[in-house]
């Protein structure tokens, strides 16, 4: 198995300080001290694949988008494509690690630069691209392979993940690139930034991809969930009745959330995290640094997960980060007709040992009164 490992150092980064992706906006995002995601990410499915498929064939990028973690993680690549050298990404010229564009390791990738790197594995016949990023990566990857039958698989560290060629995890991506046997087609799907950041959600079709056939992929994402004003009215009439006991409750994005917070009497922020308390909204479409600014003795995040796809944390929301959801209780609510969508529910936290701990059965509420049973896998 011969493997092409490419990473987007900078997916992911404008979730957590409340920006809703990082297109466009990675000067702000580290402006507002965002972390890298993507790297811990790839390590984490490097890492996997090492321990399963010692012997599988690497290659990589030059830093910061792989180079490095492929090392680290035991690999030595038998090739290191570097992207910010046009001529190096022709496959006739070939390379080798020590002449890996060492320039390259504190320059700034674009979006060209994936797809120069997936081009000259192409060219090279590797037999899967593993990709790290999120839906833009995915978009750049799948034009990149337009026209062959290399098949790519996504490990997600982008703040949306709308496309099916995903896996569930970075250690999930892993067992699918080392015991794969078919491939499906698959959509590569993506939005407007832009109109996100503004509230309105459109998905668009960017590709059709070859994917490794495994149950560990999610769905595309729906965007419907279904009647859920009797659930508003009932979880808001809870929160009210806690107004005055100091409970702060970190309202989630989404439509479900978005009716539960128009119940309580104010606008929503329609992709944000609102933080309520006795009464009132305490921040506005918050950052994890300011949830954790807010947070008092008793706290409680309402949060819907992903219709089709089942995410409660990991996707579309991470300003709710491991350390605010330790720091508070959780309340899961979704419509009857999200939940039928859905064979588990599922987090990807960016902390495997909160995943673990938050695995198990859990109430979902579901009406005014009315729970459901469902399992966090």
């Amino acid at each position: 198995m011969h493997v092409g490992v490419v990473v987007n150092p900078i997916a992911g980064m404008g979730g957590r300080v409340g920006l809703k992706g990082t297109d466009g906006k990675v000067a702000e995002a580290r402006a507002r001290g965002a972390e890298p995601r993507a790297p811990d990410r790839a390590r984490r499915a490097l890492t996997r694949l090492a321990e399963i498929a010692p012997e599988a064939t690497v290659s990589t990028v030059v830093e910061p988008m792989g180079e490095r973690l492929v090392r680290e993680s035991g690999f030595e690549p038998v090739r290191v494509v570097d992207p910010f050298d046009e001529a190096e990404t022709d496959a006739e010229t070939g390379s080798h690690p020590e002449q890996a564009g060492k320039r390259a390791e504190h320059a700034e990738t674009s979006a060209d630069h994936t797809r120069r790197a997936v081009r000259a594995f192409r060219d090279t016949d590797v037999d899967l691209v593993l990709f790290v990023g999120g839906d833009g990566t995915a978009t750049d990857v799948a034009a990149a392979l337009e026209g062959s039958e290399v098949p790519m698989l996504g490990v997600p560290a982008g703040v949306k993940v709308y496309s099916s060629v995903f896996a569930v995890s970075p250690e999930d991506a892993a067992d699918v690139a080392a015991t794969f046997s078919r491939t499906e087609r698959r959509e590569v799907m993506d939005i407007d930034e832009d109109a996100y950041r503004e509230g309105e959600v459109h998905p668009e079709l960017r590709g059709i991809a070859h994917v490794p056939v495994a149950e560990d992929l999610q769905s595309s994402k729906q965007t419907g969930s279904g009647t859920v004003e009797s659930l508003a009215e009932g979880v808001a009439a809870d929160i009210r009745d806690r107004d005055g006991d100091g409970v702060t409750y970190v309202l989630g994005p989404g439509s479900t959330v978005g009716a539960i917070k128009a119940e309580l009497g104010f606008e929503p922020s329609p992709i944000g995290v609102d933080v309520w308390r006795d009464g009132e909204v305490i921040v506005r479409d918050a950052s994890e640094a300011e949830i954790l600014a807010t947070l008092g003795e008793e706290n409680v995040i309402v949060v819907s997960p992903i219709g089709g796809q089942g995410f409660v944390f990991g996707r579309g929301n991470p300003q709710l980060s491991p350390a605010v959801i330790r720091e508070c209780d959780v309340t899961v609510v979704a419509s009857r007709t999200k939940l039928d969508d859905v064979r588990a529910l599922r987090v990807d936290t960016d902390d495997p040992d909160l995943d673990e701990a938050l695995a198990g059965w859990v109430k979902v509420r579901v009406g005014t009164f009315e729970t459901r049973m469902m399992k966090i896998v």
